[in-house]
C-alpha cells in the first residue's frame, strides 16, 4: 500500500497489517512527503510492516541515508536510474532495491529482466490507476511486483493468474485523494483470500 502520508493512513495500515507500505519522496507527486514527515509516520508504524521509499533520480546517498536513519527498509526507483546507479547505491546500503518499469511492450519486460535491482516493479505508469496488458509479462524469470490499475475488485483474480511476488496499490485505495480504510481492507482481503 503506497502513498501513505498521514497519521490516519498509518493507523489504517497498523490495523490491516500489509507486508509493505510506501512513502513517496518524489517532488511534484500528490503523495509527496518530506523525510521528516516520513520519520514521524514511521515511528508509529507497527513492527513487522516494512516501509518502502519511492524515489526518482535522487543522489544515491539521499536514498541510502533514509535507510540508515531507519525511515525506510526498501528503496524503490521510479526515474531514469540504470545499473550503474544501482551499483553506486549498493556501495552505500544493503537495503533491497526495487526498480520500476513502465510496461508498454515486450522490450520493457526484457529491460526489467536485465535490471540489477533485487526486485522489479511492473507498472502501467506512475500512479495512472490503469492496467497494462498483462500478456506482455510472458515468462519473466525473476520476482516482480505488479502495479497499475489493481483494485479490490480485480486484484484477487490477477494474483491467482499471475502469482507475482507482491502487488502495489495506491489510487484504488483512495477516496477524494485520501486513503480509505474500507478500500484498503477490501484490497488486502482480496489478496489474502487468494
Amino acid at each position: 500500500m503506497c502513498g501513505l502520508k498521514s497519521e490516519a493512513d498509518i493507523d489504517y495500515a497498523n490495523r490491516i497489517r500489509p507486508e509493505f507500505i510506501g512513502f513517496v519522496f518524489v517532488p511534484g507527486s500528490k503523495r509527496f512527503i518530506t523525510h521528516r514527515e516520513a520519520a514521524s509516520l514511521h515511528s508509529n508504524l507497527n513492527e513487522g510492516i516494512l516501509s518502502v521509499g519511492v524515489f526518482a533520480d535522487v543522489p544515491p546517498d539521499y536514498a541510502a541515508d533514509l535507510v540508515s536513519y531507519g525511515i525506510i527498509d526498501f528503496i524503490q526507483l521510479h526515474g531514469r536510474e540504470n545499473n550503474g546507479y544501482i551499483a553506486d547505491l549498493r556501495g552505500l546500503t544493503t537495503a533491497p532495491i526495487i526498480q520500476a518499469f513502465k510496461v508498454k511492450s515486450a522490450a520493457d519486460i526484457e529491460a526489467a529482466e536485465h535490471s540489477d535491482a533485487d526486485i522489479v516493479l511492473l507498472d502501467s505508469g506512475a500512479g495512472s490507476g490503469e492496467l497494462f496488458d498483462h500478456s506482455l509479462i510472458g515468462s519473466i524469470k525473476r520476482p516482480y511486483i505488479l502495479a497499475g490499475g489493481l483494485s479490490p475488485e480485480n486484484v484477487g483474480g490477477i494474483v491467482k493468474e499471475l502469482a507475482p511476488f507482491a502487488v502495489d496499490v495506491s489510487t484504488a485505495i483512495e477516496t477524494d485523494g485520501s486513503k480509505d480504510y474500507r478500500k484498503m481492507k477490501a484490497f488486502a482481503d482480496a489478496v489474502r483470500d487468494f
